[in-house]
């Protein structure tokens, strides 16, 4: 909910889903859940939309876990709420389809890696290895692609999720499933997050002057 150009972050997210074609979203609330709901209930952004709350932190892929019984499409997308990539959403989901992935990453090419973990593919566009952010980088090892933040799983992914309630799509899912239908779709778009301090004061400079 933090803003940019007055609205709330999480607008642009919308609003890009409702002219790509989304009609329904499940909002994952969590800090400041009725505040979030409340302001969304009585916003007319062109979609449908119902709410999946925390009562504790659940983490990425708990968060999804925990909304479940909500999600009605096969396969479904799943975003971050603190990141915006423009990305052809018919293509990203015949991809998907094509490759017969039980989950795909969109990822994008960065420049700066430090603050961002490396994602390997194969020629099939299979993801065959992640590198921390954190990890000791050569050459060798370098890859220039970051997740994105935006997924496509089939439902079939709850049943390979961790048993535990809180957990992370990024550390404890998806490394899991490297070489076990994992793919990625890139795109030449960047990607901009607010996930920082210096992040967020970038995408404000990013939108200034810029309908949001």
């Amino acid at each position: 909910m933090v803003r940019v150009n007055k609205k709330p972050f999480l607008n642009i997210i919308l609003k890009y889903m409702s002219s790509q074609g989304f009609r329904r979203v499940v909002l994952c609330t969590g800090y400041r859940a009725e505040s979030v709901e409340r302001y969304y209930r009585h916003k007319d952004l062109g979609l449908s939309m119902v709410f999946s709350r925390e009562s504790v932190p659940l983490g990425t892929g708990g968060a999804v876990k925990n909304a479940a019984p909500l999600i009605k499409s096969d396969p479904f997308v799943v975003l971050n709420g603190d990141s915006f990539c423009r990305i052809d959403y018919p293509a990203f989901l015949a991809f998907h389809l094509a490759k017969k992935a039980l989950a795909t990453l969109v990822i994008s090419a960065v420049e700066d890696k430090r603050d961002y973990g490396s994602i390997f593919l194969d020629q099939t566009k299979q993801i065959v290895g992640f590198l921390e952010k954190d990890k000791h980088r050569t050459k060798k090892a370098e890859s220039p692609y970051a997740s994105a933040g935006i997924y496509c799983f089939q439902k079939d992914i709850l049943s390979v999720m961790p048993k535990k309630a809180s957990f992370s799509l990024e550390e404890d899912l998806f490394p899991r499933l490297v070489k076990k239908g994992l793919f990625g779709f890139a795109v030449e778009e960047a990607f901009i997050d607010i996930g920082t301090p210096q992040r967020y004061q970038q995408a404000k400079g990013f939108w200034k002057g810029r309908l949001a």
